[in-house]
């Protein structure tokens, strides 16, 4: 059976979501669609129940998500046994946002292509709240990300940095401005309610900041719900809002004159950045060597 056929599906049972199983692989929705459909067709049995809320494995299904991942990491054993007597080369695959492209990656992609110049890096960009669903699909085999609450026992997480989370108005003149400057933003008794909200749509902060919501009892005016924390950067640089963005995107995004920290009585949690890997993938000496080099560097 192909090895692409058995990612694709690995995809889609782990995110459960054809459309967000379609961005990781860069491939159309249409095209997972019909992949999970001839896969289902030649094993003759349903893998996955659909219907327009939800969708969910089957009893085969969960039977062939196991023997798919374990035919996967067979594969990838074997070739690396088969070029084991040779210099270290192929491909490794990578995820990450725009920032942490060049504040994180940078000096980590530069050591590992003086030591082993002949391994080819394949980088995707996105919302770093992806990263952790790309690598348990198989998508890629390293992403960039904060570190959950709670991480899957699957996954190896390699701490490089610490972020301050910064909750953020803009300097311009305009509405959101003139809310927060009309009381102490550091009072128990602000009056949050009105204050316009740009949010991540989902991920780490998400959570982070719907738990900040709910500790003091605040019902949010949510403006808009992005993706990527320097959309919302963005955003709040142009006066649309207040939101919340870690220092290290906020300090090389080139908007940092454009917003001003609030102050705030429940301080959010600083998010740990780094390197997230299924714990099967480290056994491959590409992995393992690109995750050596970010460990010596940190």
């Amino acid at each position: 059976m192909d090895t692409r056929v058995m990612r694709v599906f690995l995809s889609v049972a782990d995110t459960l979501n054809f459309s967000r199983s379609s961005e990781n692989l860069h491939m159309s929705l249409s095209a997972v669609s019909r992949t999970i459909a001839r896969l289902e067709q030649e094993l003759g049995q349903s893998l996955l129940e659909r219907d327009n809320r939800r969708v969910n494995l089957t009893r085969h299904g969960a039977q062939f998500r196991e023997y798919a991942q374990k035919a996967l990491d067979d594969w990838q054993r074997l070739q690396q046994e088969l070029s084991a007597d040779t210099a270290l080369s192929g491909e490794v695959s990578l995820f990450c946002s725009v920032t942490a492209s060049y504040s994180i990656l940078a000096p980590i992609l530069e050591a590992f292509r003086i030591a082993h110049p002949s391994v080819a890096i394949m980088m995707h960009t996105g919302d770093q709240a992806d990263g952790i669903s790309r690598v348990l699909s198989g998508a890629d085999d390293v992403a960039v990300t904060a570190r959950p609450e709670s991480l899957s026992r699957r996954l190896s997480f390699l701490p490089l940095q610490q972020s301050p989370l910064i909750l953020c108005a803009p300097t311009a003149d305009c509405v959101a401005r003139e809310l927060t400057n009309s009381g102490d933003t550091s009072a128990a008794n602000f009056d949050w309610s009105a204050i316009p909200f740009i949010v991540p749509e989902r991920g780490i902060t998400k959570d982070l900041f719907d738990n900040w919501f709910r500790e003091q009892g605040i019902t949010p005016t949510i403006y808009a719900q992005v993706a990527g924390h320097e959309a919302i950067v963005a955003m709040v640089g142009l006066g649309l809002g207040v939101g919340i963005a870690p220092e290290l995107v906020i300090e090389t995004s080139g908007m940092r004159d454009m917003l001003t920290p609030l102050a705030h009585i429940h301080p959010l949690p600083p998010l740990d950045i780094g390197l997230c890997s299924l714990k099967h993938r480290l056994e491959s000496p590409l992995v393992q060597s690109l995750w050596n080099t970010a460990q010596n560097l940190g």
